[in-house]
């Protein structure tokens, strides 16, 4: 069985992370979407929330176009967790050369601690290149229209995280 790991915080899922996710399951027979638990970066959503709204987002998706999707939330090593679920490839999108930089660290660092593990990159859909969750929350947080950028039930949950005045 052909086992891929898809990470992120998913602070929260957004349209360019569905893109991906769609597109991933063709290339695997068990897609697992690792949601981190990054403290760091401080998420919006509760590990709960993201994990709920990912397994709500990926529902439709098995169900149209068929597959297996895991949603494992994970604190270690993106490498470590990998092992954990038996992901012989962990799955990236990339949006643009910025992007690319940083990967191209992260699969170093990843291939020196297990070589077996390889990295695959998705290029975002065109439509999709400029989504970053990050933005959609400032955007949400200003009262802007994110509709464009999130599904609609995600769209509730940011408008109830940051209601219009």
């Amino acid at each position: 069985m052909r086992i891929g790991l898809y990470p992120g915080t998913f602070d929260p899922i957004t349209l360019g992370h569905i893109d991906i996710i769609q597109r991933a399951l063709t290339l695997v027979d068990r897609l697992v979407i690792g949601v981190a638990i990054n403290r760091d970066k401080g998420p919006l959503f509760t590990l709960e929330d993201r994990v709920a709204m990912v397994e709500a987002e990926c529902a439709p998706i098995v169900a149209k176009f068929g597959g297996e999707i895991v949603v494992h939330p994970f604190e270690n090593l993106l490498i470590d967790c990998a092992r954990d679920v038996g992901a012989s490839m962990i799955i990236r999108g990339l949006r643009a050369v910025a992007d690319f930089e940083y990967e191209f660290q992260m699969v170093g660092m990843n291939r020196a601690m297990d070589a077996s593990v390889e990295t695959v990159f998705l290029m975002a859909d065109a439509r999709r290149q400029a989504i970053a969750s990050k933005l959609v929350k400032e955007i949400a947080r200003l009262g802007g229209d994110v509709s464009k950028f999130v599904t609609p039930a995600i769209d509730a949950a940011l408008q109830s995280r940051y209601p219009k005045t």
